[in-house]
């Protein structure tokens, strides 16, 4: 008989006490095991691609705080990297490649893209064997839109400009990058559900530059197409849908999308968050920063979000990404207390 596991239950809209909990980033520099793997690695990519490294660092947190899911250790930008962008990660300046005009978005060719994220594949493949056999494994990817921005800017940027100004001049060209990103995002989610995944996230993290009709063209189309997608091939699959900053857009984001579950930031109010509930199962949304400074403000917002969102399906998360300064003793005392146990 096959292990039920406690997100997985809640992505099905079931209350699960105390809710189920993992931490975006929770493999990261936070912790001294991960900066000690890293260097071994060598470059970044060299880490998401080496199946022993990404297997290591994605049992490390699990190790540590026994979270009742492990994600995949990768990154968003290995899309862009299969499609042959030149994607590197230079220490202190982020993720940089080669910026894409509008003649380049119409010549991309998906052929190869899966063949190059093998290694990937073989990482969630060994991740299940290894896993406790009550802890979710989560695979994930970049929404279109995000990892748009970064193919057009070739870097990150405060506010996307680059990205929202193609937009505005080449509407088109944008509009077939999307959709492009759309159908071989798809097909890598629904790879990685067939190596073991219980669940993916897709991550829209800068969705919130977004207006509001633009939210609609380049934040909730394509990615209700991959969902669509990939429901259409593998009708079970279970899916989180991170749009950070949406704010008021995630009123029907749920609903538009087809999303099993809406990863919320901090920013989203807990009265909302509420609201949002009603429909699904919600996920968040705790301020990274609380875990960095400890105490009291830790303790209160978690019992905030538990008070609020507890008696309904909730994945206790961060709204974020946890922070290299966070203190490795604060995680523990978040999970003890999410958990009831101090």
């Amino acid at each position: 008989m096959p292990v039920k596991r406690k997100i997985v239950d809640v992505l099905e809209g079931k209350t699960v006490t105390p809710p189920p909990l993992w931490l975006m980033r929770q493999a990261g520099r936070y912790l001294p095991e991960y900066r000690a793997t890293r260097q071994k690695a060598g470059g970044f990519l060299d880490l998401c691609y080496t199946p022993d490294l990404a297997v290591e660092v994605t049992l490390q947190p699990i190790r540590r705080y026994s979270f009742d899911a492990a994600i995949l250790f990768s990154d968003i930008l290995v899309i862009p990297d299969a499609l042959d962008r030149n994607v590197r990660f230079t220490p202190g300046e982020g993720p940089q490649m080669d910026p894409i005009d509008e003649a380049s978005i119409y010549s991309l060719k998906a052929d190869g893209t899966l063949a190059h994220l093998s290694p990937v594949l073989e990482t969630v493949k060994r991740l299940r064997q290894e896993l406790p056999s009550e802890t979710a494994l989560l695979g994930f990817c970049g929404a279109p839109w995000t990892v748009a921005t970064y193919m057009i800017a070739g870097h990150g940027t405060p506010d996307q400009a680059p990205a929202r100004l193609f937009g505005y001049r080449n509407r088109q060209a944008l509009e077939h990058l999307l959709a492009f990103l759309a159908e071989i995002s798809a097909e890598y989610l629904i790879a990685q559900i067939d190596a073991g995944a219980d669940a993916v996230q897709i991550f829209d993290s800068w969705a919130g530059v977004l207006g509001e009709a633009e939210f609609e063209a380049f934040a909730v189309k394509p990615v209700a197409r991959m969902i669509e997608i990939v429901r259409s091939k593998r009708p079970n699959a279970r899916i989180i849908a991170f749009a950070k900053g949406a704010g008021m857009n995630l009123r029907q984001y749920r609903q538009k999308t087809g999303a099993d579950a809406i990863g919320l930031d901090w920013s989203v109010p807990l009265s909302f968050a509420a609201e949002l509930q009603k429909d699904g199962p919600v996920q968040g949304n705790l301020d990274p920063m609380r875990v960095v400074a400890g105490g009291q403000s830790l303790e209160d917002g978690i019992d905030a979000i538990l008070q609020v969102l507890g008696n309904g399906p909730l994945i206790f998360n961060l709204g974020h990404g946890i922070t290299p300064e966070a203190d490795p003793d604060n995680v523990a005392k978040l999970v003890n207390r999410v958990r009831g146990l101090g």
